[in-house]
């Protein structure tokens, strides 16, 4: 009995030391985490965004109420407080609930503009489950961190004066967190997954047996070996359309594409695996053909079928592609771990990709071209140098879904024309770079292009393309009026919580339905293509019908496939 009622009293005593205008803000911080953003959310991923966000507007509390003691200022009565505390949390809870009935119809708002299905129920009772059980285990993190820093504090005010020692305890706190956090938990972690990761991509699937023409990567003939291509190569390799099936399509006689990949099973480093994509391209023919694409892969090593698919078809087959993988990790876990695997990869293969290519007559070889998708667009963004082109340039660049952090991207988007929008810019004459969505391109077909053409696909409803720290703290440029086709005419930007929300979106971004999110679609790589590789031949009727094709052989419904594919 003692025992019982000695829980209550701790329970109790917990409760009346948590922050009044903690709370308060805490709970607008959850209304607003239940506004729209990018991509459709499940209640567990709304619970988890809305209890972090409550979180996070406690602890502003928390520490307002603490600088203000700090700094020895006056207090209000603690009836006055206490009374008033109570009405602010009283009218915040009044906003949360009116929020959270609104929360399925700003669901329903995303999946309206992306063609999905309509929910009848945000689910706000499991929402809140959620949020309260994240919001319990963050305030616990936190509270420990306090305990820590008060006791290195504590122990440092024997030597230092009272404030110093408190600003030393919470900086020595911070150093340990830090410590423990990136040593025994993420050093773990992504050791563990990493192992998890190279395990499942040595699997030889049943499904999928080994090529035995020796014109194909992975063939008994081949340089490359079967079971080093690694899952995502045997699936580039041996999947795509035929000669057959691409003249049936056409009409027209087709070559067989050539399709060459490297896994990282293949040699110990990337300029090694480097030499042997070249050596196996050259054994194929690939320097034969009219096209050559150098493409760098997302993080597992996935090469988007929707855009290989798309270009071999419009080329009638006359299509070399090479590709190197460079990390078992999906793309965010990669570029976190290892951000230096996928740039050293790619600057590796278009070095001896470009060496060789430059080394033959130029009526003589294939128009080269680089492509990637994600976390690829970034690292093929990088792999040349323009100072490199200058004097050979290739023939261009199709980069679709490049991450916020892409630096080409970044510098043609900030320095667009002026009154276009982010999410489709334009930049000066369209000659150089052009950008595409569901929608084509701002910049007439017919527009002259120069000597080397860079297309961006990207789509408005992508939170991986428009993530961005400052968000944090200012309303970011694709909300401006007009906005994109796909992005919720009633998403509004909230301080902080809007870039918690597209944080949480690019963790989901390849659950969307095909042709919005992260997940591009076949169609509008036909349009990028055309584009890029300035495809002849074709008619706009046939275009259409491609275009159809398409439709009905890749799923319109949301993505379960490798997260990595998307990011």
């Amino acid at each position: 009995m003692y025992a019982f009622d000695g829980l209550i009293s701790s329970i109790r005593r917990h409760f009346f030391s948590l922050s009044g205008i903690g709370i308060t803000l805490g709970t607008l911080f959850f209304a607003a985490a239940l506004t729209p953003t990018l991509v459709p959310r499940t209640a567990l991923t709304q619970g988890a965004l809305a209890g972090a966000c409550f979180a996070i507007g406690y602890g502003a509390g928390v520490l307002f109420r603490w600088v203000w003691r700090y700094l020895e200022l006056p207090e209000p009565p603690l009836r006055l407080r206490l009374r008033t505390n109570a009405a602010i949390m009283a009218l915040a809870a009044a906003i949360a609930l009116g929020f959270l009935w609104h929360a399925a119809a700003w669901q329903n708002s995303i999946r309206a503009v992306m063609g999905m299905a309509q929910v009848e129920t945000a689910h706000p009772f499991k929402v809140c489950a959620v949020a309260f059980a994240a919001f319990i285990v963050l305030l616990l993190i936190g509270r420990f961190f306090a305990f820590i820093a008060g006791r290195i504090g504590a122990f440092v005010r024997r030597f230092l004066p009272r404030r110093v020692a408190n600003a030393v305890g919470v900086a020595l706190a911070v150093l340990v967190f830090w410590t423990l956090a990136n040593d025994l938990v993420v050093r773990r972690v992504f050791t563990m997954l990493d192992a998890s990761y190279r395990d499942y991509d040595a699997l030889i699937e049943p499904e999928r047996p080994q090529p035995t023409a020796p014109g194909k990567a992975g063939s008994p003939a081949s340089l490359v070996k079967w079971d080093e291509l690694g899952r995502a190569g045997r699936e580039f390799v041996a999947t795509g359309p035929d000669a057959g099936q691409i003249g049936a399509l056409t009409g027209r006689p087709a070559k067989e594409p050539i399709r060459v990949y490297v896994g990282l099973r293949a040699a110990e480093t990337a300029p090694a695996r480097a030499r042997l994509a070249l050596e196996e391209l050259k054994r194929e023919g690939g320097f034969e053909r009219s096209i050559l694409i150098v493409i760098t892969p997302t993080g597992t090593g996935w090469v988007d079928p929707a855009a290989m698919d798309s270009v071999e078809v419009l080329h009638d087959g006359d299509v070399a592609s090479v590709a190197l993988q460079y990390s078992y990790l999906s793309s965010p876990l990669s570029l976190l771990a290892q951000p230096e695997y996928g740039a050293e990869a790619a600057q590796a293969l278009f070095a001896e990709i470009y060496g060789y290519w430059t080394s033959l007559p130029k009526d003589q070889r294939p128009r080269l071209y680089l492509h990637g998708l994600s976390l690829g667009a970034m690292n093929s963004e990088r792999s040349a140098e323009i100072f490199t082109l200058i004097g050979d340039p290739i023939a261009g660049a199709l980069w679709s879904g490049p991450p916020f952090e892409s630096r080409i991207w970044r510098s043609v988007t900030d320095r667009r024309n002026a009154g276009t929008p982010q999410w489709l810019p334009q930049f000066r004459d369209g000659s150089i770079v052009r950008f595409l969505n569901q929608q084509g391109s701002p910049v007439p077909m017919d527009r002259p292009w120069g000597p080397m053409r860079i297309v961006y696909l990207q789509y408005a409803s992508d939170p991986i393309v428009f993530f961005n720290y400052r968000d944090l703290y200012r309303r970011p440029d694709w909300l401006k009026q007009p906005r994109g086709p796909d992005v919720s005419p009633d998403l509004r930007w909230y301080p902080v919580v809007t870039m918690l929300q597209i944080a949480l979106d690019m963790a989901v971004a390849t659950t969307t339905p095909m042709g919005h999110g992260h997940v591009y679609a076949p169609e509008d790589y036909v349009d990028a293509w055309v584009a890029v590789t300035d495809v002849t031949g074709w008619t706009p009727e046939a275009l259409a019908g491609l275009k159809q094709h398409f439709r009905t052989a890749f799923p319109r419904g949301d993505v379960k496939d490798d997260s990595a594919r998307g990011g």
